[in-house]
């Protein structure tokens, strides 16, 4: 059974003017979420900053937000590091925190071999007892988790059930649903990618649209989920020049922007990360006006 079918939210944090995390604006975006039709929360991902969090502030999110959701829909807490003692760490107290499954991109920097990406993945979900997503990103991480990895691992490791995958390299990804047989819950991390992923037999996506528009972003994988691929289809592109200007710059720093402009006071990022430039932002707002939002 998979730990959701359908849109879930990358949620993105939202920061006082001094960088201190907004608790109040935090439960005010979950409940948005939730009544916006959103199938699953993720806390602390790479939308969420959460690489410029402490180990207490990425634990107290993750409890926070499991609080505020209280089982109304999965919780999904971002666990991985580049650090196998600190992603067992940080998935031993999400498990703790009440999260459903966790999220666990693979190490970046290190970029570790097939062999040690299997060691490392698999120490990290036998800390735990709760379903183990695995994150392939290897734009970011430096390294692909190649399908027979994935596969392998959630054939021989009882709580591995599946990936996100973000590499966008449909070539891979088919082999890998070949390959699976059913065995790996595949989810997008490409909001451009919903519906071609489904089609080859994807769970949903794992979203960054979904902060902005979390019922289209629903309705887009619902649509397939209810055998209406026409109009899912038709859903994904229409979308798609709002999502290239999503990520027109590294992503959170778009989706931040467009959620301010929404007056959800999600506030500044955390550096390295900067406020978009003005020439992009005015862009976003032009497709976030055509998309219906402003």
């Amino acid at each position: 059974m998979a730990i959701f079918e359908g849109s879930g939210v990358a949620l993105a944090t939202p920061f006082y003017e001094n960088g201190e995390i907004n608790y109040d604006v935090l439960k005010d975006l979950v409940e948005e979420q939730i009544a916006g039709g959103t199938d699953c929360i993720v806390a602390c991902g790479t939308t969420a900053e959460a690489s410029t969090m402490t180990h207490e502030e990425h634990i107290e999110v993750i409890r926070f937000v499991c609080e505020v959701v209280n089982k109304r829909i999965p919780v999904v807490a971002g666990t991985g590091s580049n650090c196998t003692e600190t992603a067992i760490y940080l998935s031993q107290e999400a498990e703790k925190a009440g999260a459903d499954g966790i999220l666990v991109v693979s190490p970046y920097y290190n970029k570790a071999t097939q062999k040690g990406l299997i060691r490392h993945f698999t120490a990290v979900a036998d800390s735990v007892k709760i379903p183990v997503l695995l994150y392939n990103i290897p734009g970011r991480t430096g390294v692909n988790i190649e399908p027979e990895t994935i596969v392998y691992l959630c054939k021989n490791v009882e709580n591995i059930v599946g990936v996100k995958e973000a590499s966008g390299n449909f070539s891979k990804i088919a082999s890998l649903m070949s390959m699976a047989e059913g065995c790996v819950d595949v989810y997008s991390g490409n909001d451009d990618q919903i519906v071609p992923l489904m089609a080859l037999g994807g769970k949903g996506v794992i979203s960054v649209l979904a902060n902005i528009a979390p019922k289209q972003t629903h309705d887009i994988c619902q649509s397939y989920l209810d055998g209406d691929v026409k109009t899912s289809a038709k859903l994904q592109l229409q979308a798609i020049p709002l999502v290239n200007e999503l990520f027109c710059e590294v992503n959170p720093i778009p989706v931040k922007a467009a959620m301010n402009l929404m007056g959800k006071k999600t506030g500044p990022m955390r550096l390295p990360l900067t406020d978009m430039e003005p020439e992009n932002q005015e862009k976003l707002k032009k497709q976030m006006e055509a998309y219906g939002l402003l």
